[in-house]
């Protein structure tokens, strides 16, 4: 059977209420991450996701997508879903979490934090329609730099897609360190390892009780 290419939305209280059950993954940039993500959060830029799909695949535990209002949390599971792996979205991601009144965890050691990729987005956008409004002073050429921006976002927001947040998330300080990747798919295998031997101890349960109830009935 194919896996469904629709993301199952997962909602503030069923993710709260089951939070010990699922393994997060914060589809987010670092710095965006470090500012504040759901308790137990691994952090797997979606840029990244690919590389992360052989662990992914092997999650004993349901997969639960989240980043800062929902949208690459989404793209995220459409993504997974074509390699045939089962994700749910948070829905409103962390915003609608901490509106919630729920707590966010920071790293420890004081890791950098950035703008969350929306804000820097809107901040570039601003910036260069006002570098090229500013240079059309000096050259009417030069407002064609605004023209563009302008008509970028139009783009973007018919298509639900943004050049704009691809670009920027290559920067530098919205990339992780390789050692901060393989840290992360580091954990969510021992997560994995865990969650199996859970699974081995619940079916050892079950195959003893049912021996008892077998010894229990004889004459």
């Amino acid at each position: 059977m194919s896996t469904p290419l629709t993301p199952r939305p997962v909602t503030i209280d069923q993710a709260r209420a089951r939070l010990s059950e699922l393994t997060v993954v914060d589809v987010r940039t670092p710095g965006e991450y470090a500012s504040g993500h759901l308790p137990g959060a691994l952090n797997v830029p979606l840029d990244q996701l690919e590389r992360a799909l052989p662990a992914l695949k092997e999650s004993t535990a349901e997969l639960l997508m989240v980043c800062r209002s929902g949208a690459r949390s989404a793209k995220a599971c459409v993504l997974l879903a074509e390699h045939g792996v089962t994700a749910a979205t948070l829905t409103g991601g962390t915003l609608a979490w901490a509106a919630g009144g729920h707590e966010l965890h920071r790293p420890a050691g004081g890791a950098r934090t950035t703008w969350a990729m929306e804000r820097q987005v809107r901040f570039t956008a601003g910036a260069l329609v006002l570098v090229g409004l500013g240079l059309g002073l000096l050259h009417p050429a030069w407002q064609l730099l605004s023209a563009g921006i302008a008509g970028g976002l139009v783009f973007s927001a018919v298509t639900d897609t943004c050049g704009m947040a691809m670009a920027l998330g290559k920067l530098p300080h919205n990339r992780p360190r390789p050692a901060d990747l393989d840290a992360t798919l580091a954990a969510l295998g021992t997560r994995q390892a865990a969650g199996g031997r859970r699974q081995a101890a619940g079916g050892r349960r079950q195959a003893a009780g049912g021996r008892r109830q077998a010894a229990g009935g004889r004459p």
